[in-house]
C-alpha cells in the first residue's frame, strides 16, 4: 500500500512492504519503482544516498534488498529546482585558480547549490559568473560541485572546472586522500582533549531539519578533534575529517562531546548559551544566525596536474573577535 502526504512542498511517499511484496521483488529499489511510478530507479538511487529514503525497521536497509515483511518506507521528494542556472556577479575570494580547478573562501550565509527556497545567489550562480562553461560539469544542477559546506559555515572549498577534475576530486574524496582541516569555537570543554569519534549519522527519527549520531541505518562517519585551548565556557577545536557526511561535525560535537559549535541554531541552545556568557561575547554574537565553524585547510593532490596543493584560509571575522576577546591575554 502507498500513500502520498504533502509537507511544504515535498512529496512523501510511504509504502509499506507484505509478504507478497516480498516473494515478487528481489530488491527494494525495483519494490518502489513499481509502487511509486513517477520515480526512476535512477531518481531512487539518488534519494537514498541523499538520505531522503528511511525505515521504520531498526536494522539497515539496503536498496538490493527486500526489508522484511511490515517494514513502511518513507521517500521524501523534494520540489524541483529549475535547471536553468542563472550566473550572477557575487563577489567572491578566490585563492587559486587554474584552467582546472578553482579555490574559493567562502562565506557563512551563502548556500553552496541552488534548492528550494535558495534559488538564485549561491556558490553556483557565482561560479558561473566566473566560468561560464561550467554547465555539464558533474551534476545539472549542482555543475562543478563536488563537495559542499553548510550555508553557515565558512571556509576553503574546490570547483571543478572541466569532467576529468570532477571525476578526480570525487575519487579523492572517496578515498578519503584530502586533507581538510576545521576549527570551531563551542560551548563547553570535551572531557578528553583529543580523540576519534566514530558512529553512524542518519536523518533525524523526529526532525527532517536535524542529522542524527546512532541512527542504525546511518553512514559511517568519523571526525578526529584535538582542543587547541580552552576557557570557562569556550573550546577552541580543531577537527579533521575521515568522512564527509551532512553536518557531521555539528552532530559530533553537540551530541557525542556535548559541546555544540557556538551559536550554532540547529544543534544548540543558543539563547541559553548567551545568557551563561560574559556580556562583552555575547554583545559579539547576539542575532549572528551562524555557527561559528570554518574550514581552514584544504589539501590534495590536483588530478591533473600532479602537485601537491595546500589552502589555508583565516575564520572570519566574528570568529577571531570572539577568539581574540576570550584569549587576549595569550601572548
Amino acid at each position: 500500500m502507498e500513500t502520498e502526504l504533502q509537507v511544504d512542498a515535498d512529496q512523501i511517499f510511504e509504502v509499506t512492504v507484505s509478504e507478497s511484496d516480498r516473494e515478487e521483488f528481489k530488491r527494494l529499489d525495483q519494490f518502489l519503482a513499481e509502487k511509486i511510478p513517477s520515480l526512476s530507479r535512477s531518481t531512487i538511487k539518488r534519494l537514498y544516498d541523499e538520505d531522503q529514503i528511511t525505515s521504520s525497521h531498526s536494522e539497515k536497509f539496503e536498496l538490493k534488498k527486500m526489508p522484511p515483511a511490515g517494514t513502511t518506507i518513507s521517500v521524501e521528494v523534494p520540489p524541483p529546482i529549475p535547471t536553468d542556472l542563472i550566473a550572477e556577479n557575487i563577489p567572491l575570494e578566490v585563492l587559486f585558480e587554474d584552467e582546472h580547478l578553482i579555490i574559493i573562501n567562502k562565506p557563512a550565509g551563502l548556500v553552496v547549490h541552488p534548492a528550494p527556497g535558495h534559488y538564485t545567489g549561491t556558490l553556483v550562480n557565482a561560479i558561473l559568473y566566473l566560468c561560464p562553461d561550467l554547465k555539464g560539469i558533474g551534476s545539472e544542477k549542482r555543475p562543478g560541485i563536488v563537495h559542499r559546506l553548510d550555508m553557515g559555515t565558512s571556509g576553503v572549498m574546490v570547483v571543478a572546472k572541466d569532467q576529468a577534475t570532477h571525476e578526480g576530486l570525487v575519487k579523492l574524496f572517496s578515498t578519503h586522500t584530502i586533507e581538510r582541516r576545521y576549527e570551531a569555537l563551542c560551548f563547553g570543554n570535551p572531557k578528553v582533549p583529543n580523540g576519534k569519534i566514530e558512529t553512524s549519522i542518519g536523518r533525524h527519527p523526529n526532525n527532517r531539519l536535524k542529522m542524527h549520531a546512532g541512527v542504525k541505518d546511518g553512514k559511517r562517519a568519523v571526525t578526529f578533534y584535538k582542543v587547541l585551548r580552552n576557557s570557562d565556557k569556550i573550546s577552541h577545536i580543531e577537527l579533521k575529517l575521515e568522512t564527509g557526511r551532512t553536518h557531521q561535525i555539528r552532530v559530533h560535537l553537540s551530541q557525542m562531546l556535548h559541546t555544540p559549535v557556538f551559536c550554532d541554531p540547529l544543534y544548540s541552545d543558543v539563547n541559553g548559551h548567551l545568557k551563561r556568557m560574559p556580556e562583552e561575547i555575547a554583545e559579539i554574537v547576539r542575532g549572528y544566525p551562524y555557527q561559528l565553524l570554518h574550514a581552514k585547510v584544504l589539501g590534495f593532490v590536483h588530478p591533473i596536474t600532479k602537485k601537491e596543493l595546500y589552502f589555508e584560509a583565516a575564520p572570519p571575522e566574528i570568529f577571531q573577535k570572539v577568539a581574540g576577546t576570550i584569549w587576549r591575554d595569550e601572548k
